[in-house]
């Protein structure tokens, strides 16, 4: 199978688009905002994101997959935006003098006001995780010349997870618990997020199929611009018609 051949065509809108986006920004606040909770899951004890994060690499996988890099970079920095902002009026609301009559601000802060350390530690983890499941999934896709979904859902989520699992459990425990503590954390993590992923694969193969037919688009990422900072969210060398023939 031979990839499409590019032909320069006007930006396209879609029908889902804005629905995936807006459904990945919701996962991500809502995870942040139950991750506060030590819940347990069967024998380990870990936070309440576990069960709901891992849903944002799919919502990664599925933009990628469908309507290219560039797109999901636009999606990863508009989460990464309203993640931040949500932090901020969180820690700005229990900053405000509480009412004299209202008893509930050390709940609040105990809730809410995540300390510095844990929001530094979930911004950074996201956007360096986000972005590494988004490269890896499009290079995968020129490579494996759209063949093979699995391929590329499965190692894109092997890579993104270990940065991002690393990242925010190395952040928030450096100095608190031993290095061993630390691994243990991370591996747990790392194990069930995977593991989880690879269930839902069967899931991703729907949406993504789905996606594709509804969206009459397969976007190929053969001249993309991978530079995570970069803004406009369709640089000019995207110009392909990423549809396979």
């Amino acid at each position: 199978m031979t990839l499409p051949k590019r032909l320069a065509r006007p930006a396209r809108t879609y029908k889902y688009f804005d629905w995936i986006m807006v459904a990945f920004v919701v996962v991500l606040l809502l995870s942040n905002t139950v991750a506060v909770k030590a819940m347990r899951l069967g024998p380990w004890v870990t936070d309440g994101a576990t069960l709901l994060f891992p849903l944002s690499y799919i919502f990664d996988d599925v933009l990628t997959e469908v309507y290219g890099y560039a797109r999901s970079r636009r999606v990863i920095w508009t989460g990464f935006a309203a993640n931040a902002f949500m932090a901020a009026v969180y820690a700005f609301v229990g900053w405000m003098p509480p009412a004299a009559d209202w008893p509930n601000q050390d709940a609040y802060l105990a809730i809410l006001g995540q300390a510095p350390r844990i929001v530094l530690a979930s911004l950074i983890a996201f956007w360096a995780g986000e972005f590494c499941n988004s490269y890896v999934l499009a290079r995968l896709k020129v490579l494996t010349r759209g063949r093979w979904l699995w391929t590329r859902t499965l190692g894109s989520t092997v890579v993104g997870q270990a940065v991002d699992t690393s990242i925010f459990v190395t952040i928030v425990f450096w100095g608190v618990l031993p290095a061993s503590g630390i691994f243990a954390i991370i591996r747990f993590g790392y194990l069930f997020k995977v593991g989880y992923e690879t269930l839902a694969t069967p899931l991703t193969y729907a949406v993504v199929n789905w996606l594709k037919r509804r969206e009459q688009e397969d976007y190929f990422d053969v001249d993309t611009d991978f530079n995570p900072f970069l803004l406009d969210a369709l640089a000019s060398r995207q110009t392909a018609d990423g549809r396979r023939q």
